[in-house]
């Protein structure tokens, strides 16, 4: 009993002192509120920066004089985090980053879109919205599957090649079958297939989680690779030209100004994938196997002493999760691209810091893989626009923002207590 009071009690007198989590982060967004209002507002111009609220140029928009927008919201941003660092409670302290944030976003954007060249300083907004949610596709996916592995217990480093084998395998059977159902179901299978391996080495034969998964990576690289030059590169049109799923519009719901064109003309995967977090969530903390699921990620032995079939649960949800990451892996080759050699990119290894930055929640790994999917997307704009940053720069982007999320906005956070934690019953 002594030895897990001491640790709460360490962790109390850190939090008590003066630089708490909010103040650390009310220096830190008070130092980037007069960055953005000196800065951006000396390279911003005179000219209007317009946020419209449709697909190109035309109809509404949102104004703003491109320096006086800098100079505001940087302010904004700066006298959240001077709140933040006087100290106020902690139910605002979500409210007043989220807010900081926004406001150094929008600093920045109003330097951006009123320096770009005569019929280019325009943000379409609906566009943006709708890349966020495209690019945060397979990080959605791919953070669920992460949720489900490690609440119960078995650490997910291999979403990477996951994905990977689930966009192979959608755009292999499903060019050969000519079926984009049957490549859908393929891509799941594929990424069951990582998730098997995974499960039979971790949960079996009790190899290292870590090392497995990044293991599991190379090899979906590996073969993947190879069948990509020895197959689709040889006859592109028979194993690389899967049939794609189209844009599902929702009647009425589509007609939402904003919203609507962005989250209700899209295609299957992203109404798949929101249904997907929510029937996680609730399953998660409203059922019998959401709280057998949670209790083996925290204590397996006290699990098992109730009947609960440890090892079972955990082959269970790693193998459902494979089926998770593997669906998203298709969103690439049954509805966006046809398949290229390692077309992931690193989307793995960011969607396991959305599992991260979302506290191994369904619901916070959504929003974290939003947040990340917008970074992305910004890029994109930032180059069509011809921004002065150089582009090097922007295509870091994504992987700086996910840097400074888990470094910096995620605070301290705990992993389920058994994950990673092989289970040896006695």
């Amino acid at each position: 009993m002594s030895t897990t009071a001491v640790p709460d009690v360490a962790v109390t007198a850190v939090d008590e002192g003066f630089w708490t989590r909010a103040r650390k982060a009310g220096a830190v967004l008070l130092a980037l509120g007069v960055l953005a209002a000196v800065l951006f507002g000396a390279l911003a111009t005179d000219q209007q920066a317009r946020f419209t609220l449709s697909e190109t140029e035309g109809g509404a928009a949102l104004e703003i004089n491109g320096t006086v927008g800098a100079i505001l919201f940087g302010v904004i941003a700066a006298a959240t985090g001077a709140a933040l660092l006087a100290g106020v409670p902690k139910r605002w302290f979500t409210v007043l980053l989220g807010a900081g944030l926004v406001a150094f976003v929008l600093s920045f954007l109003c330097w951006q879109v009123s320096a770009a060249p005569e019929g280019r300083n325009f943000m379409p907004l609906v566009n943006v919205l709708r890349g966020t949610f495209v690019l945060a596709l397979p990080l959605i996916f791919g953070a669920l599957a992460g949720v489900l592995c490690e609440r119960s217990g078995v650490v997910n480093v291999a979403i990477e090649g996951q994905l990977l084998m689930g966009a192979f395998s959608g755009a292999l059977f499903g060019s050969i079958s000519g079926n984009v159902w049957v490549g859908l179901v393929a891509a799941a299978l594929g990424g069951a297939f990582i998730s098997l391996l995974l499960a039979v080495f971790a949960i079996r034969y009790l190899v290292d989680q870590v090392v497995m998964g990044i293991v599991l990576n190379l090899l979906a690289v590996g073969v993947t690779g190879f069948l990509y030059e020895r197959l689709m590169q040889t006859d592109a049109t028979k194993y690389n030209s899967a049939p794609r799923f189209s844009n599902w519009e929702i009647p009425l719901l589509k007609d939402i100004p904003l919203l609507g064109p962005a989250l209700f003309r899209g295609n299957i995967f992203l109404y798949l994938g929101l249904l997907l977090v929510l029937v996680i969530h609730l399953a998660l903390f409203r059922t019998r196997w959401g709280l057998r699921t949670r209790s083996v990620g925290e204590h397996p032995t006290a699990a098992d002493t109730l009947g609960v079939k440890v090892l079972r649960l955990r082959y269970r949800n790693v193998l459902l999760a494979g089926l998770v990451a593997g669906v998203g892996g298709a969103s690439y080759t049954l509805a966006l691209y046809s398949f290229t050699k390692n077309m992931i990119g690193g989307k793995g290894f960011i969607a396991l810091a959305a599992l991260i930055f979302g506290r191994w929640s369904p619901t916070g790994a959504l929003l974290a893989a939003l947040f990340f999917g917008f970074a992305d997307q910004l890029a994109t704009y930032l180059g069509a626009i011809g921004s002065s940053i150089p582009s090097q720069f922007l295509a870091m982007l994504p992987y700086l923002a996910t840097i400074l999320a888990v470094a910096g906005l995620v605070g301290r956070v705990r992993a389920p207590a058994a994950d990673g934690k092989p289970y040896i019953k006695g």
